[in-house]
């Protein structure tokens, strides 16, 4: 929190009020900001519930507390997975004169893949409110813990590879493209492909992470479910719950890595961010 949420703060501010011209990638940016920045809010009334072993007492805290949780998880791959594209399309299209390259597109574009969140993550209200009913509105529980009128396990699995391995495969293969796109530059003119390795890093860099933080998650969280069946003994669902409880709060750590991707992916927010130093320092 202390990390991520100074990060995020000053990029939100620093594209509201201080970027006069915006481009597509200003837009995902943007939006990955403002996703890190709402999940980072509810984190200190978590920390104090879970130091001082404090159970949720509030329904209404519950659900939002994650549902934004959950939004945040997959709407951060999502939008890295849009940035990779920008990157794809501005090295093959320098001029940008391709209309997803356009402001206007990447709005459509964001407006679409939050709504596409949502509609993942409805199903998941549905299962808290039902177990929230179940326990008389007095118990909270983790997603991998309820129990409702859906099958949960099938839909974690859904969820794991519509909203988890889908979007890995994109940056894998947008990292796949760039690479391609530069060797053949490379080949065409020596010197052309200076500036254009640094996307190619950075959407690396961006698989990797996701991979390194969201896999033990994800494999984990439908173990968990998966041992409610009788097949587990008390034991086994300890040592798989314990674990599972580890690999949450890593999952959640790409937040912090957010500002890393702002500084790296534009020249304009370097230029910016350096220029409210400067100010500040004044």
């Amino acid at each position: 929190f202390c990390i991520g949420f100074p990060g995020n703060f000053v990029v939100v501010l620093g594209y509201i009020f201080c970027l006069q011209q915006w481009q597509s990638c200003n837009i995902y940016l943007f939006s990955l900001a403002v996703s890190d920045l709402i999940f980072l809010c509810t984190l200190p009334r978590l920390s104090y519930l879970y130091a001082s072993k404090q159970p949720e007492t509030s329904p209404h805290a519950c659900i939002i507390n994650r549902y934004v949780l959950y939004v945040n998880l997959y709407t951060s791959i999502l939008f890295m997975v849009l940035l990779s594209m920008d990157r794809f399309l501005l090295i093959r299209y320098p001029t940008r004169n391709h209309y997803l390259l356009r402001p206007r597109s990447a709005l459509i574009i964001t407006g679409l893949s939050w709504l596409a969140i949502n509609v993942e993550i409805a199903p998941m209200i549905s299962l808290m409110i039902d177990d929230l009913r179940g326990g008389n509105w007095s118990r909270c529980r983790d997603f991998a813990s309820l129990e409702g009128n859906i099958n949960t396990l099938g839909y974690s699995l859904g969820l794991t590879l519509i909203g988890y391995l889908l979007p890995v495969l994109g940056l894998c293969g947008f990292s796949y493209q760039i690479a391609h796109l530069l060797r053949v530059q490379e080949r065409a003119v020596q010197n052309r492909t200076t500036s254009y390795k640094r996307p190619l890093r950075v959407v690396v860099l961006a698989a990797v992470i996701f991979l390194v933080l969201y896999t033990p998650f994800h494999v984990l969280r439908n173990v968990r479910i998966a041992s409610n069946e009788a097949w587990a003994g008390l034991c086994t669902k300890m040592y798989i719950q314990g674990i599972y409880i580890l690999t949450r709060p890593w999952a959640f750590l790409h937040s912090v890595f957010g500002p890393v991707f702002y500084f790296l992916m534009g020249d304009k927010f370097r230029e910016l961010l350096f220029y409210i130093i400067l100010y500040f320092k004044m």
